[in-house]
This record gives C-alpha cells, structure tokens and sequence, in this order.
C-alpha cells in the first residue's frame, strides 16, 4: 500500500514540474519536436503550452514542402478551400513569427497570404511558392521591397507571375543566389491532366525571353537558376550568360528552343559554371502525330539536340 501511495506521490511530481516548466524550457522542448507534432499537440495542453508554441523562435522556418513531396499531387490541392487551408497556415505563423521568419516554403498559397509576409517579415531570405495560381506580380513586388534579404526565390508554376515582378525583385534583392523559375511539362502534359485544372495549364507563358531578359540585367549575383521547360531561345540563353557570370549551376531540362551550339556559347560564357543541365527530352509517340511535326526531326538533325527524338 505505501509503494502504491509512493508512485501516486512521484506521478504528481512529474506532471506538476511539467506544467511548472518555464515557458523558455518549454521552447527548447518543442524545437525537438517535428513541424507538425507541434501544431497537433502542445497547443491544445494548457495555456502556458499554448503561449510556448506561439514562441517566434519556433516559426523561424516554415517548411510544408517535405509533406507535399512525400504524397502524390491531388486535384484537391488546386481547389480554394485548399488554399485558403494553407492562407490561413501562413498567416499563423506571420502572425506569432513576424520578424523572426526567415524561411517559408509552402505551395498553393495566394496574394492574401503573401502580401502579410512582405509587410511583416523584413528577415526573409527564402521564399519557395511553387504552384500558386493566385500569386501575383502585385504581391510578388511587394515582398520585393519589404523583404530585401532574400536569397532564395522558387516562383515555379506560377504563372500569374511574369518578368515585371521579377525586374522588382533584381532591383531590390542584391542578395539574391538561387531562382527557380520552372514551367510544367508542356512537351508532354500527360502527368498534370486530371490534377492541374486545364484553364491552367493552358495560361504557360509563352515568352522566355522576357524572362531571361530581366535575370541576365537585374540579378547579377545569381549561383543558382533553374528554368525547366522554358520557352526561352537563343537569345534568352545569351542573356542569362553575359548578365550572371557568377552561375555555378544552370538546368536548362526541356528548353526545346535551344541547341547544342547555344549550350557550348552558355558555357563558354560561364567560367564559374559547376553543373548544366542540358535540354535532353524524350517525346513519347504517343504525344504528336509524326506527319504533323516531322519538322522537329530535321531540327534535331541539324542542331544534334535529341530534344524531339521519338
């Protein structure tokens, strides 16, 4: 009986020094925790949990990116209701983060997300937005000028958002290294119908040039660039090769306009250059019909591309 009423006694030790911890021990408790075991748990304990999980030091990163890799893409995630899901998860952590975020990697967000980040998180020096249909250049040069720090931007399929905004960027982010500007695949869009909604995928941007026109004269500080599935030419490369001399990595997967030459003169060009994705893609024969575009067999023919080998 007295061993009994001797662990009753240790049991509430345990949880009234729990609940007595100081809110800085509970802080150093739920950095130990994964992002979302946080926001599931701690925060529904008691008050004093609730304010720890609130801490700002906690949303220093926000990072969604590792769930959405580790599930297929569902067409649930292009509706509004997800959106709002995810708006609503940003502003959270704008709200209890503010000053202190300094990296926030979500998709399918929108301007009404964004456009609290640009006017809170002056820290900010990573911004990864891919696939957000409801991003715009309005909020995208908005972060440009409240959040100067940052060095890394991924606006990939986005396509709302255009060179205009990117110019803003270049001008007002000089500590800008790594920019991911990908399309989706439109050589061979078989894996995003029935997930992406079609009025989207048709809205691809056609012009790559512009594009490459404002990274080569604005973002001179550049290491890093992806454009997949561009549509850039010859002349777009050329821009990209004179104005970001210090690229050490360029992935160029699925620019069907460009060519052998175009990638001897980009790394002839680039002395710092580490790693070139070149444009080598393979053409189901299923996706053209061989009369209509036997065309871009002689463009393989003189170019060496392999781009359009079926």
């Amino acid at each position: 009986m007295a061993n009994e009423e001797e662990e009753e006694e240790n049991e509430r030790v345990i949880v009234r020094d729990w609940a007595e911890l100081t809110q800085e021990c509970l802080v150093n408790v739920l950095t130990r925790l994964p992002f979302e075991d946080r926001w599931r748990g701690p925060m529904l304990v008691c008050k004093a949990w609730l304010a720890a999980s609130k801490d700002p030091s906690l949303f220093a990163v926000f990072d969604l990116d590792p769930h959405f890799e580790s599930v297929r893409e569902s067409t649930h995630w292009w509706s509004p209701d997800f959106e709002r899901k995810i708006d609503s998860m940003v502003r959270s952590v704008v709200d209890w983060g503010g000053p202190s975020v300094r990296e926030i990697r979500v998709r399918h967000c929108s301007d009404r997300s964004l456009a609290l980040v640009a006017e809170r998180c002056p820290n900010l020096q990573v911004l990864s937005i891919k696939s957000c249909p409801n991003v715009t250049d309005s909020t995208i040069g908005k972060i440009a000028l409240g959040c100067p720090m940052i060095s890394e931007l991924d606006v990939s399929y986005c396509y709302e958002v255009s060179h205009t905004s990117l110019e803003l960027v270049g001008r007002n982010c000089p500590h800008l290294k790594i920019l991911k500007r990908n399309l989706m695949n439109w050589l061979d869009p078989s894996q995003h119908v029935g997930i992406v909604p079609d009025e989207y995928l048709n809205l691809c941007p056609q012009d790559g040039n512009s594009d490459c026109y404002i990274i080569g004269k604005f973002m001179p500080n550049l290491e890093h660039l992806e454009v997949r599935f561009s549509k850039l030419s010859t002349r777009g490369l050329a821009s990209i090769s004179e104005g970001c001399i210090k690229l050490e990595y360029l992935d160029l997967f699925g620019c069907a306009n460009l060519s052998s030459r175009d990638m001897e003169n980009a790394s002839g060009n680039l002395k710092n250059l580490k790693k070139l994705v070149k444009p080598n893609f393979y053409i189901p024969r299923s996706v053209f019909h061989t009369e209509r575009y036997s065309h871009w067999r002689l463009y393989d023919e003189r170019f060496q591309t392999n781009v359009f080998q079926i």
